[in-house]
């Protein structure tokens, strides 16, 4: 039996009268559990350009469309040293006290190659000497250094160094895998903000508006009731409501009497934690019985799954109650890589579990309480339409609670005629 969690007790902002996220708590347990990762894997010191990763260790945000554009040079033993670009530096330099003064230095970044292959070359040389003097500076330049997301010139020019690199992300995302009372604080606030997009969503939706509509009021709702940031809101209606056309949501598709409507509420963020949540509508008049049963399938699905998400038991046993590839003929379960699937939350998308039968059948990985996991899956005839859910989950020492509020254990009616 699937359980909903209890509501978030606390608003949106700081007070004085109200225990609420710590966010300097939460600063310190993550950076404490990146560096407890770092010591039993043996490594000395991260250099991370992944904004997910720069923000978990240090806390820090700013711009990072472009691989190096910031960076942090963190270790196992050592405060970290920030690498950020111009006015974000001195902006950050005042804001963020918690990096001492003496650790801000000027990133270096070649714009993705775009001054010209040995204008790259120079920079990147020049990347790799500032980064071999700091890590020489602490005695670590024999150490393994650990990387992620550097492009080729710069992982080149580190190794010309003399440096030995590995990859970061396993990592980090082990270190990530469980949250902390304040991470998943944020993914509750997260998941509030976006019910605030969902009801203005229910309130627009009816014939005559087009997909990209939904998505706009959406997003204007969240962002007013005060989201961080928002990085897709998704509304796919009538005969686009069971395949995957990820590539062409919000488009300008007419809604019109009769047709089934789902929408992804994806990425709506608070202190960077991230949503993915989905529900599914009827236009205009109540669903048939076939679209009825379409959704009673998928909910009994995603029930099984979530109902099996437990400490002590494996993404093997929640993902053998999602339907094979076979059922709608596919010869793969790579098709359904993105469509049934169970994906761990934070400050990305896709975080440790992973819950398929791509690959958890056979590489099973264990429940711990504290991590948070969106589960969603899909139902229909392809070109016909379709029902989806999504939920988000916390996992407790009993099982998994919902934390996502929406009304699921129906397709919602909008604007009914009779």
């Amino acid at each position: 039996m699937t359980r909903l969690s209890s509501a978030i007790g606390f608003g949106i902002t700081g007070v004085d009268f109200q225990q609420r996220i710590d966010v300097a708590r939460m600063r310190q347990e993550r950076a404490a559990r990146a560096r407890t990762a770092m010591k039993r894997h043996g490594i000395a010191a991260y250099l991370l350009t992944r904004g997910d990763n720069v923000r978990y260790v240090t806390g820090t945000r700013g711009p990072s469309f472009i691989p190096l554009l910031r960076y942090v040079l963190a270790f196992a033993e050592h405060d970290p040293i920030m690498y950020d670009q111009g006015a974000t530096l001195e902006h950050n330099r005042i804001h963020c006290p918690w990096i001492k003064p003496e650790n801000w230095r000027l990133a270096r970044c070649s714009l993705g190659g775009s001054p010209g292959p040995a204008a790259t070359r120079a920079e990147a040389k020049k990347f790799a000497a500032e980064i071999k003097q700091e890590l020489k500076t602490k005695g670590l330049e024999k150490e393994k250094l650990a990387v992620d997301g550097i492009e080729a010139p710069s992982r080149e020019a580190l190794r010309e160094e003399g440096i030995e690199l590995v990859e970061a992300m396993p990592i980090m995302l082990e270190a990530r895998t469980v949250k902390t009372e304040d991470e998943i604080n944020c993914l509750k606030m997260s998941a509030a903000l976006a019910d605030v997009g969902w009801y203005r969503i229910y309130e627009e939706m009816k014939p005559g508006v087009r997909e990209c509509d939904l998505a706009a009021a959406a997003m204007d709702a969240v962002t007013r009731a005060g989201a961080e940031n928002v990085i897709v809101i998704a509304a796919k209606s009538g005969p686009g409501t069971f395949e995957d056309y990820r590539g062409l949501n919000r488009t300008d598709r007419i809604i019109q009497p009769g047709d089934m409507v789902y929408v992804d509420v994806c990425g709506v963020s608070h202190l960077g934690y991230l949503t993915c949540y989905y529900r599914t509508f009827c236009v205009g008049r109540k669903p048939t019985d076939k679209e009825k049963d379409w959704y009673k399938r998928v909910h009994d699905w995603l029930d099984a799954v979530i109902d099996s998400i437990k400490p002590g038991a494996t993404t093997a046993d929640a993902a053998k109650h999602f339907p094979p590839a076979s059922k709608w003929g596919y010869k793969s379960e790579l098709h359904l890589l993105c469509s049934e699937i169970g994906h761990g939350l934070g400050l990305h998308l896709y975080e440790p579990p992973i819950i398929n039968r791509l690959w958890s059948l056979e590489h099973p990985q264990a429940f711990e309480k504290g991590m948070v996991i969106a589960v969603e899956g899909r139902e229909g005839e392809p070109f016909v339409g379709g029902a989806r859910i999504e939920d988000m989950v916390v996992v407790t020492d009993t099982g998994a609670e919902i934390i996502t509020r929406m009304p699921r254990d129906e397709i919602i009616v909008a604007h009914s005629f009779g």
